[in-house]
Order: structure tokens, then sequence, then C-alpha cells
């Protein structure tokens, strides 16, 4: 799988076709050929493999003259794979307040940021029986990095654990993240929440209780 950051100097042909298509936005396999200096058979087996991945698609194009062209692109899921200022402004908007306004300050941001969230998600989910809403909240977290499941268990609760944590470095020094993510949970799915198991306490997971029985209570006190 081509999971390392890519750059202007891609170390093998896989990188340097992802490289190409992130420069020329389309291509098609003979234009990819030309820059690279390989056969058609081999442009198609690795557009083959960057697809299976999920990270190439392409669309038909249709000639006035001759057959239809197939033109080849990036995915939204490939733009993860090339160097993001974002995690470095996440800092720096966090360091800021820190400095301005201590731990309080970060928990107010952070609160407002998931105040936003929760506004855009209810109304897609306020109308599910729990189940559903919990594997749409599920669904919600995996798409945004956190390899999120779910399973009922024999006494009518729920389980909710991730197998990543997205924002794992951020969140070494701004713990703040965590302790909003249960409060998160809660609001979204309705029920209250506790953390059972958490990555950065060395778990292989963050695995969280949903309590069916208990309507959502966030009084969780935070320890920094």
């Amino acid at each position: 799988m081509s999971t390392a950051k890519l750059n202007e100097n891609p170390e093998n042909t896989h990188q340097a076709v992802l490289f190409y298509l992130k420069r020329r936005k389309e291509m098609t396999v003979a234009e990819l050929c030309q820059v690279l200096g390989i056969t058609a058979m081999a442009v198609r087996c690795h557009l083959g493999g960057l697809q299976s991945e999920g990270l190439v698609e392409c669309r038909l194009e249709k000639q006035q003259r001759g057959r239809p062209t197939y033109r080849y692109r990036l995915t939204t899921k490939a733009e993860s794979l090339f160097p993001s200022a974002m995690n470095n402004l996440a800092y720096e908007l966090l360091d800021a307040v820190f400095e301005s306004k201590g731990h309080q300050g970060v928990i107010e941001l952070l609160s407002l940021r998931d105040e936003a969230l929760v506004k855009k998600l209810l109304p897609r989910l306020e109308s599910l029986p729990l189940s559903e809403r919990i594997a749409e909240v599920s669904k919600i977290f995996s798409e945004n990095g956190y390899m999120t499941e779910w399973s009922q268990l024999t006494d009518g609760n729920y389980f909710i654990y991730q197998q990543h944590c997205a924002v794992h470095s951020l969140a070494t020094q701004y713990k703040q993240l965590c302790f909003l993510e249960s409060r998160l949970l809660e609001r979204l799915i309705g029920c209250k929440i506790t953390r059972q198991q958490h990555i950065m306490k060395k778990d292989p997971i963050c695995g969280y209780l949903v309590h069916t029985g208990q309507a959502a209570e966030c009084t969780a006190e935070l320890s920094i």
C-alpha cells in the first residue's frame, strides 16, 4: 500500500504515478507511458493496484473519432498522501490559545469546534434508532481516520472501539482532545459514555462503553 508521504522525488514507479496525477490532474495511459518511460502494460498494472487501494479513479472520455479514452485521476483519499500544513496549523493554533488562556482556553476552543460538529451532524442522527445511530457515528469517525467499529453486548449495552487515533501526535500534547471525544460521543449518541480503553495509555484501542439505560450526562472531570 502507498502510505508514505509523497514529495517531488518519488521513490518508485508506484509513487511516481501518484505524483504525476497530482501535478497533471488527469492523465491517460499513453501520457503516463510517456513521462514514466514504461510500457502501457506496466502502467495499467500500477493503475490497477492504485485503484484497488482506492487512490485512483477513472472516467471515460468520448472522442470525435476512434475509441473513447480513459482518463485517470486521484481520489480524495489519495490527497492524504501528500504533505499538508494542516497538522502544523493545528499545533500553532492550540499553542497560541494555550499561551494566552491556558488549558481552559484550549478546552473552550475545542468545545466550540465540537458544538459546530454536533449542530452539523445531529439532523442526520436524531431520528435514527439507537443501533443505527451508533453505526452512523462509528462510520463518521472512520471517515475521519479513526478506524471505528462497534458491537452490541449481551447485556444490551454497546461497545465502540477505535483501532487508530487520527490525532495521536496532537493529543500527546493536548489531552483535552481525548476528554472532549467522550463528550462528543455522548452528544451524538444520546447515552452515557465511559471510556474503557485508551490508546494514549498504551491500550491497543480506544474503547467506549455505551450505557443504553442512561441518558448522556457530561459530568466527567478533566485531568491534565
